[in-house]
């Protein structure tokens, strides 16, 4: 694994990206919604840098190289759309592999030309597989019933059952098996931003909303996540009569999240028809 610094050049711009890059003779890894906004012109050029330096087999000839695009379904349209183009034009030099977590994101124009492969989130036993390996590794002793709690609470979610594992072993130690699991920081966090919406809806509890949901962007929370985490919490403090106009709205948002790149004036629109509500 490669951090590098490279001047990317699009055209008469130069435009100075850092990506992480994972790579051999024959494939490069690497996620271009890195780039932000830049993204189209990193997905161009890129494939075009592949195609110039193809590996050649042992009678000469020259073969293709593999290009695996984690997270296209944050891409941007524009750079969706290159990404077709790109496929198309340069479709005898290299191969693609794209991975994303929700297919829904991606242009039709992409999902059409590639073989739709989906792969289904861990089951509990498959969870509870992994933090057994993990706790053998590292020398913790780790109860059945333990572990396949933490399995439940993670919402099939690998990551978050390793980091629950984490959590529980800095606080306690050695397990028991009605060890209490605690939630995220950051799930806290936005169960905080709840409670203070639901008290008061003004502008100055607007402005101090507006600080927090900050404080997680910065974080690297994704802001998919946060508006999905809101409205579960909200849901559980609402009447059954705004339940589904909240749902509404927060669809909305999350919609309209796709089309732009300032995420916190999204997540702002739903706070502000709480407060006109």
């Amino acid at each position: 694994v490669k951090v590098e610094n490279k001047a990317w050049k699009a055209g008469s711009r130069t435009i100075d990206i850092e990506l992480t890059t994972l790579s051999s003779t024959n494939h490069i890894k690497l996620s271009p919604s890195d780039a932000g906004f830049q993204d189209r012109y990193i997905v161009q050029e890129i494939i075009k840098e592949m195609a110039k330096n193809r590996p050649i087999d042992t009678k000469g000839k020259k073969g293709y190289k593999v290009l695996v695009l984690n997270e296209v379904d944050k891409l941007s349209r524009e750079a969706q759309h290159s990404l077709r183009r790109t496929m198309e034009k340069y479709n005898a030099y290299c191969r693609l592999v794209l991975c994303c977590n929700s297919s829904s994101k991606v242009t039709e124009a992409i999902r059409s030309r590639c073989l739709n492969v989906r792969i289904n989130a861990p089951t509990e036993e498959q969870i509870m597989k992994v933090l057994e390996f993990i706790g053998k590794k590292e020398g913790l002793q780790l109860p059945y019933g333990f572990a396949a709690r933490i399995a439940e609470t993670s919402n099939r979610s690998l990551r978050g059952a390793i980091l629950s594992l984490e959590t529980c072993r800095v606080q306690q130690y050695p397990f028991t098996s009605n060890q209490a699991i605690p939630p995220m920081d950051w799930e806290e966090y936005v169960s905080e931003i709840a409670s203070d919406v639901m008290k008061e809806q003004s502008p100055k509890r607007l402005y101090q909303v507006r600080q927090k949901l900050y404080e997680l962007l910065l974080n690297c929370i994704p802001p998919e996540i946060i508006l999905k985490r809101l409205l579960y919490e909200l849901l559980k403090k609402l009447d059954a009569e705004l339940k589904h106009e909240v749902c509404h709205w927060a669809a909305y948002y999350e919609h309209r999240m796709r089309l732009g790149q300032k995420a916190i004036f999204h997540l702002e629109g739903t706070f502000m028809f709480l407060d006109v509500g």
